[in-house]
């Protein structure tokens, strides 16, 4: 019979990897959510978003470039983009995610297609810093 028999047992498997898990976010080994560290004006410090409206036969839509200017490859990288009416009110909003990695002092093309308005807001709401290349994770 094994230490960690039954219901009892696992309940101390799942305690010991939830603390194995937080000792590596706290030791900066495992990313931590850059959401929770970072406001979103400070995001402007390592990202640039190049963004235009477009039509097509599928409707309106964004597309454009997200610039990472850090030395880390980012990850996990979500835009928020805003609806805006003829006032200048927001009207609604779509999140984004951009699939794979935003390389280090590189960019990455983005497109979406989104609800007709008057304007667009386009902004990072989150990413997460690669463990891989110029300086590792958080």
């Amino acid at each position: 019979m094994t230490a960690f028999a039954g219901a009892t047992g696992r309940h101390v498997a799942h305690g010991a990897i939830a603390l194995l898990v937080l000792a590596l976010v706290l030791m900066g080994i495992v990313p931590a959510s850059a959401q929770l560290m970072f406001a979103p004006e400070s995001l402007q410090r390592y990202f640039r978003v190049e963004w235009q409206a477009t039509q097509n036969r599928k409707g309106p839509g964004i597309e454009g470039y997200v610039y990472n200017t850090s030395s880390r490859t980012a990850q996990r990288v979500s835009l928020k983009i805003e609806r805006v009416d003829a006032s200048g009110r927001d009207v609604g909003s779509s999140t984004v995610w951009i699939p794979g990695e935003v390389p280090m002092t590189d960019r990455v093309y983005f497109s979406a297609s989104v609800p007709a308005a008057a304007n667009y807001r386009v902004r990072i709401i989150s990413f997460d810093w690669s463990c891989e290349g110029g300086g590792g994770g958080m």
